[in-house]
Order: C-alpha cells, then sequence, then structure tokens
C-alpha cells in the first residue's frame, strides 16, 4: 500500500505525523502545497531528512472546474520549482486538488514533467464528522495490495482539528495493512513505473 498524506506542510500537525510515522517505521508520500512550501521550508527540508518522498499536489488548493491550461503549467511549474529549492530534490508525482484531474491538469503535469497519481482508498478525515475508527474502516474496507491510500496532514482545506483523527487513525491502519500482509510505504516503492 503506497501510503500518501495531501494539503501540507503545515508547521503544526506535519511534524506529529513525521514522529508518528517514524514510531511506526513507516515513509510516506506527502502531496504538498507550493505556496505552504515557500512558507515553511523547514518542514519539507525536515520531512525529507526523515526518508519520507515529497509530491505536488499544486500551488494552491484551487478550484479544478475554471479551466486554465496556461496557469496550470505555471503553477505546477512554480511548485516543482518550489519543492527542488527547499530540498535540493524534483518531485515525480502530481496529485490535482480535489482529485480532478481535467485533461488540462493531466498535460500540464506531463509538460513539466510530473506523473499523476490519484488514489484507490481514502479516509474521508476531512469531513467534520469524522473520527478515528470513520477513517481507520473506511481505509481498511478498501485495502488491497497495489493501492494508494489518501490521508490529510492538515486541516487547511477541512474540517477544524480534523488532522488530530487522521493522525489517532494512523497507527490502526498501519496496523491493519501489516495484518493483511500489506507492506505500507511511499509511491516510489509502489512498483509504479514512471510512464
Amino acid at each position: 500500500m503506497a501510503l500518501t498524506f495531501d494539503d501540507g506542510p503545515d508547521p503544526e500537525s506535519t511534524p506529529r505525523f513525521l514522529d508518528a510515522l517514524d514510531a511506526l517505521d513507516v515513509r510516506a508520500t506527502f502531496f504538498v502545497l507550493g505556496d505552504g512550501v515557500v512558507r515553511h521550508p523547514a518542514v519539507v527540508r525536515e520531512t525529507v531528512r526523515r526518508g519520507h518522498e515529497l509530491a505536488v499536489h499544486g500551488w494552491s488548493h484551487d478550484r479544478p472546474w475554471r479551466p486554465a491550461p496556461a496557469d496550470d503549467v505555471r503553477s505546477l511549474l512554480r511548485a516543482v520549482h518550489a519543492v527542488l529549492e527547499a530540498t535540493g530534490r524534483r518531485p515525480r508525482w502530481y496529485r490535482p486538488p480535489y482529485g480532478i484531474l481535467t485533461g488540462g491538469r493531466w498535460a500540464a503535469a506531463r509538460a513539466v514533467g510530473l506523473r499523476p497519481v490519484l488514489w484507490s482508498v481514502w479516509g474521508r478525515d476531512w469531513t467534520a464528522g469524522a473520527t478515528p475508527a470513520s477513517v481507520r474502516t473506511a481505509v481498511t474496507a478498501g485495502l488491497r495490495g497495489g493501492g494508494t491510500v489518501l490521508l490529510h496532514d492538515t486541516d487547511r482545506m477541512a474540517a477544524p482539528d480534523s488532522w488530530r483523527v487522521t493522525l489517532d487513525a494512523l497507527p490502526g491502519i498501519v496496523n491493519d495493512c501489516r495484518t493483511a500482509g500489506l507492506s505500507v510505504g511511499p509511491l516510489a516503492e509502489h512498483g509504479v513505473r514512471d510512464a
């Protein structure tokens, strides 16, 4: 299972996820927003230092239903450069905000050298009514080898304090994966080849 987190970095919540992942001996992929990278470069550097992979979630969490192909290319390129400048590493993956991969966004990602990635299961952890049990149940109900889990390491685009729910659910999710005989890691270790 590829374990992924969207919407960071966040100086309050992301370090807590890094600590929890260290305790679980798990590495993950963090889909970061470029505007957050430039505001919190130390958080992204620490994420990479701890062995996690960074990917692009866009420059900001903008609305995909207003197509702007030229703007999409510019904003993705800007986000890629922010990650590269902060960490010295070029990201490989792109997940569009809201998971809406329009033809324009797909083309923009490919134009800047990113591979679009969505998910196979999510915890619905951004919702106001989410609990650690509901997040864990939503994820583990869809567990299968080769899957990609979507969670969030911040409440920037979610219900207030929803990241705490995700953090509390995380050990159970990892345990359920391991009990099912699945290894958990970042996309780079997921067996996905660049196209």
